[in-house]
């Protein structure tokens, strides 16, 4: 359990705890609960865009949640999502939802790839505490997040498998689109190509495209790092489920020397 919902907020476990403070959360559950509420706006499409602005730190305090539909439409929708604390916008979200159509003949340039770049979760190795800095902490990157590196691995990229430990909201089933959200925050973290020790390096942003929604629980993310040394850097990923790629994931990262 992620957070719990009191009256109109929600209130964040330690579960949902970033890297960088323990006063802070991490991307990958704040993004993903704007996610859920995004969706719910329009259920009847899908999500296929969506892009998320950090105002500065989501502290590890009582949020207040605001969605509404900004464009209805028959073909395509546009919504919009804020968190705040204490009156103060803390993230943004857009989306765009497009209509599901009946499925249609495609010439083969024009599906995406078929298939996987590595083994799937079942095949890759755990790793229990693989960030831990101290025994016992609870943070989304440790406890909050289940994670397996299958072993076929790529210079410069790095390919890791995530699952949510529980529920993101208790007592409420958790969004394929979540899951989608929350993993894809990890980008820029597990393709880390500077050491936490000497740099800190944030995502300003992220940006999520989806071809279709999750099927399962894991979602593979298959990304890489690149920063110019003006301190200006860009993660990519691209996202799959147990059964192929499902879409792509970018933030922008501000990058400095500690």
């Amino acid at each position: 359990m992620i957070f719990t919902r009191e009256g109109d907020t929600y209130v964040p476990s330690e579960d949902a705890v970033g890297p960088w403070d323990p006063g802070q959360l991490h991307g990958g559950p704040a993004c993903g609960l704007l996610a859920t509420e995004l969706q719910a706006l329009a259920p009847e499409h899908q999500l296929a865009r969506c892009t998320f602005e950090f105002l500065g730190p989501v502290p590890l305090a009582p949020l207040e949640l605001a969605a509404r539909l900004i464009k209805p439409g028959r073909r395509f929708q546009l919504a919009e999502a804020e968190l705040t604390v204490d009156g103060r916008r803390v993230l943004l979200a857009r989306a765009g939802f497009l209509r599901r159509s009946d499925p249609m003949e495609l010439p083969p340039a024009a599906r995406p790839a078929s298939g996987l770049p590595c083994r799937g979760p079942e095949a890759s190795a755990p790793e229990p505490g693989a960030w831990e800095v101290s025994p016992g902490q609870r943070a989304f990157h440790i406890t909050g997040m289940e994670l397996r590196s299958p072993p076929e691995q790529r210079q410069g990229r790095t390919r890791v498998w995530f699952r949510l430990a529980g529920e993101l909201v208790a007592g409420t089933a958790t969004a394929a689109i979540t899951r989608a959200v929350a993993a894809a925050d990890f980008a820029n973290g597990i393709s880390v190509v500077v050491s936490f020790a000497t740099h800190v390096f944030v995502n300003t942003d992220l940006t999520v495209a989806l071809l279709r929604d999750p099927v399962g629980p894991w979602v593979l993310l298959d990304a890489e790092t690149r920063i110019d040394p003006a301190g200006i850097g860009r993660a990519a990923a691209t996202l799959y489920d147990e059964l192929g790629p499902i879409g792509t994931a970018q933030q922008t990262l501000f990058v400095q020397e500690r």
